[in-house]
């Protein structure tokens, strides 16, 4: 939904306990004795007509009889009786209600509807957030908040826990409160009737309170209100995710090789992975990894270091290192003779640094040093095994003192032991220093920062252009795709399939139809030999498993006798099979070339689904696969491929030369695109896919189609690329000039661009003089999300016949779309072109089409030229934020009335 009213949920003033109780271990008794123990200094008012007092506090018979309207209600009463007082605290102004309440799924005795629905019709009619419900509720420790039932409060923190479930959530509070962790915000979403996962991710992203959110999962309703809300807040800050449960959609016996190898697990990887989030697999590692990620300072790359004064200790590190996918920093000459000059001579001589076992403090603080300064070495692990002759705290305090040298220098520590390790595990803490009590858990949270790093720079990196000449053929593939779906088959055959990648680009063989083995042998005479020869039924999905494939075929008689012992065959396993004819298809001969599968799979939750792999016909036994969410670009692409085990190959090794990665990234670009424009597509399958130097070849294609209610992009859980935004504009210079949604790609551009604007017009736009942004600032600039937020920037070409950013508009929505912040700036040079009228009434008519209430910006009084150009569109002057500021705001409900009375 949105952020709307959440303030009212985890920051009420007032809270009203409906359904409180003085009976002992009732849910209405423990939240009233939770709300008090905790130390919530606004109103807690009972309400129960059965009572006079409840916990020593004045009871009220109704809500309408409540001195003070409650702008958050807890309710734990009958589900049959919920919808009336929701009705009764809606009419006074409430406007957050937790549901504490199960069984809301039971039909009314009025009209036939649930509980639920009855529920969310008063709610919505009145703004009212509703958390729940059947969930343990909310707990805020920061303002002494503890709306729940819980058996124990939570300690005051900066981590945000946010649960579906209420059972795990007494867990974690069980287990988090004698270690000492402590939350900002504490969450059972319980059944997510109103209030879920994006809604409270929007929410805790901007939350300054907040540096850490983690997630139990155990599935997602809105799968791009998700993906929106966790990309956008895992730009702030680390989010850990924990999923639970298997969907059994996900592990269905599925038609295609795809279908079979993306089972719902890999979905969630993949979707957890595209939103910048980290996966963790249970809570002492879901807390392990938000320690490291808050406390530590986080690598510049992935190259570890380890230092210790124990040869085993660093052997084990470095095994689970390797098994983890991590890298040993390789040292330098340069760094092994600086380490030569203050170790003993019998230290281990490359990494790991065994140090010798009684080594001193300072013999840690100089071989430290050594390796902060070092390139080649992007951040250590220190560990440590207890010795007689030096006390583990000593070595500690030297470690600290180090770090306060190099504050930005990524650093673990794991000091083993129990006894003499844990007060200098204690010092590390207060340091804000990751410490663990052994290797496998600090090499873990070491990779955990790795794991992070790499999504968040995926979630950053600016892609490399698509080819300008990748201009797929829609309505022909369009055409196709419908006449299969008029004959009433399930599964295109494979000419169909071929065709279909073709109008997209995807290289494929020569391929025709024949209906007989004498039509077989008469197109293979004009095709030119050798010619592989395939049946088509639509009841076979998997050619190859049933005889039904021969390759290699020299001669118009062994086309024609391979096509009848093909009949004979099938016939005599499956009686009377439709066969409705033969593809005869080139043989392809691209000797060591690699067989690759791309795929695509609707999963039940994320929608469309794009899989690679190595192919061929044992592709289900090799299980070799990635998966990633459409859209793709091309470092999309390249991720995608990097996290299989044939990429190894795929990059050429002893006399195999490299394949071309980019022909490999363009065609899954390809079929992504594909996906977008084709929602009747449910399942594809490319296999072999074969892939060289000379680039691919698509040797086999089978599409399963269905009649689709939902667009291409709706059915996505991201946004693609609005391409019918699109639209061309001649300047008063007679000048063309195509002005389109914004993309990652034009981050080149976009720094360009910025450096040709006068110092005036960077004042104006940022509101203070800008030499240069960084890349991340720059990425989130040109990386938006098109479901929430929207940039238009116009293109030209310069004297080289090479694009340019020209000018650009953009909008920041609030989360429930009422409001839009905009800015423009158009190059200095430009101006009284009409470029930038242009611009803003594509911005305006774009708001107006999608609910936009209002138009909000702030210029700086000094501007007068841009006042008076806003004004111009009918923006009026609404405020001044601040000294110099101008608050200006288009009503888009007022001027769309006055728009249709024209």
């Amino acid at each position: 939904m949105s952020i709307r009213n959440l303030n009212f949920l985890f920051a009420p003033k007032s809270v009203a306990v409906v359904g409180a109780s003085t009976r002992p271990r009732s849910i209405g008794n423990l939240v009233m004795q939770n709300l008090l123990d905790g130390g919530f200094q606004g109103p807690i008012m009972p309400v129960n007509p059965n009572y006079e007092s409840i916990a020593g506090v004045l009871a009220y018979k109704d809500v309408t009889e409540l001195p003070v309207t409650p702008e958050l209600a807890v309710i734990c009463i009958p589900p049959v009786s919920i919808p009336q007082v929701l009705q009764q605290l809606a009419e006074i102004g409430t406007r957050a209600a937790i549901i504490l309440t199960a069984g809301l799924g039971a039909t009314m005795p009025d009209d036939g509807t649930t509980i639920t629905d009855k529920v969310l019709e008063i709610a919505h009619r009145y703004g009212i957030r509703i958390l729940g419900p059947n969930c343990l509720g909310l707990l805020v420790p920061g303002i002494g908040l503890n709306a729940s039932f819980a058996h124990l409060s939570a300690l005051p923190g900066k981590i945000a826990f946010v649960s579906q479930s209420g059972a795990l959530c007494t867990a974690v509070l069980d287990w988090a409160r004698p270690r000492g962790i402590g939350f900002s915000h504490f969450i059972s979403l319980g059944d997510m009737a109103d209030t879920d996962f994006g809604d409270v991710l929007d929410y805790l992203g901007s939350d300054p309170g907040t540096i850490a959110i983690l997630l139990y999962i155990e599935s997602i309703r809105e799968n791009r209100t998700f993906m929106s809300a966790a990309r956008a807040a895992a730009r702030n800050k680390p989010i850990l995710a924990i999923k639970a449960g298997r969907h059994e959609e996900g592990a269905k016996a599925a038609a295609s090789h795809t279908g079979a190898l993306a089972g719902a697990d890999f979905v969630y990887d993949a979707a957890f992975r595209r939103a910048g989030m980290l996966r963790v697999y249970d809570f002492e590692e879901l807390f392990a990894a938000v320690e490291t990620l808050s406390r530590g300072r986080r690598p510049k790359g992935e190259r570890l270091a380890i230092l210790t004064n124990g040869g085993g200790l660093g052997v084990l590190a470095v095994d689970h290192l390797i098994e983890q996918g991590g890298k040993l920093a390789e040292l330098s000459e340069e760094t092994i003779t600086s380490l030569d000059a203050v170790l003993p001579v019998t230290w281990s001589g490359a990494n790991p640094i065994d140090i010798i076992g009684d080594a001193p403090g300072q013999r840690y603080i100089d071989a430290l040093r050594i390796l902060y300064k070092a390139k080649e070495v992007d951040a250590v692990l220190c560990m440590h095994c207890p010795v007689a002759v030096v006390p583990a705290t000593e070595v500690a305090q030297g470690i600290i003192e180090v770090g306060k040298e190099f504050p930005k220098a990524s650093l673990t520590t794991c000091f083993v032991g129990e006894h003499a390790a844990a007060p200098a595990r204690k010092l590390f803490s207060e340091a804000n220093i990751p410490t663990f009590d052994s290797p496998l858990k600090a090499v873990q949270a070491f990779m955990h920062t790795v794991h992070y790093r790499r999504n968040q720079e995926l979630l950053m990196e600016t892609p490399p252009s698509l080819p300008s000449n990748f201009k797929p053929a829609r309505e022909a593939a369009r055409l196709i795709v419908e006449t299969a779906l008029a004959t009433g088959h399930e599964f295109m055959s494979e000419p169909e399939s071929k065709a279909v990648l073709a109008s997209y680009g995807v290289p494929t063989v020569e391929t025709h139809i024949v209906k007989s083995p004498e039509a077989a042998r008469s197109k293979a005479e004009t095709m030119g030999f050798p010619v592989a020869l395939k049946i088509i039924s639509p009841q076979i999905t998997h050619k190859s498993d049933v005889g039904g494939v021969v390759l290699d075929l020299q001669s118009a008689e062994d086309v024609e006798k391979a096509a009848h012992n093909m009949l004979a065959r099938v016939r005599e396993s499956y009686g009377d099979l439709e066969v409705s004819g033969f593809s005869v298809q080139t043989m392809a001969r691209r000797p060591g070339a690699y067989e690759l599968i791309i795929g695509v799979v609707t999963d039940p939750i994320f929608g469309p689904v794009i899989l690679f792999g190595e192919g061929g016909t044992a592709v289900e036994v090799i299980g070799d696969r990635a998966v990633a969410l459409p859209p793709l670009n091309m470092a999309l692409a390249k991720d995608l491929i990097s996290r299989t085990r044939v990429y190894k190959l795929l990059q050429g090794y002893r006399d195999h030369p490299a394949v071309d990665l980019d022909a490999i990234c363009l065609a899954l670009n390809q079929v992504a695109q594909l996906i977008i424009d084709i929602p009747e597509i449910e399942e594809l399958d490319i296999n072999p896919l074969f892939a060289d130097a000379r680039g691919v070849l698509a040797l086999d294609a089978r599409i399963k189609v269905a009649p689709s209610a939902t667009s291409g992009s709706r059915r996505l859980a991201i946004r693609p690329y609005p391409a019918e935004q699109e639209s061309s504009f001649t300047m008063k210079t007679g000048r063309d000039v195509l002005i389109r949604p914004i993309r990652p790609e034009d981050e080149p551009n976009h720094h360009i661009f910025i450096s040709k604007l006068t110092p005036e017009d960077i004042r104006f736009r940022f509101f203070g003089l800008v030499e240069s942004l960084p890349h991340s600032q720059m990425a989130r600039l040109t990386q938006i999300d098109y479901d929430r937020d929207m940039a238009f920037i116009a293109i030209g070409q310069d004297d080289k016949h090479e694009d340019e950013t020209l000018g650009v508009v953009r909008i920041v929505a609030t989360r429930d779309n009422t409001i839009s912040e905009f800015s423009i700036v158009i190059r200095s040079d430009l101006k009284g072109t009409g470029l930038g009228r242009e611009l803003m009434q594509k911005m305006i008519s774009y708001c107006k089409a999608r609910g936009t209430k209002a138009l909000v910006g702030q210029v700086l009084s000094a501007n007068s030229r841009m006042i008076h150009f806003v004004e111009t569109l009918g923006f009026q002057r609404t405020g001044r934020p601040e000294p110099g500021v101008i608050e200006v705001t288009l009503d888009l409900e007022v001027s769309s009335t006055a728009s249709t009375e024209k």
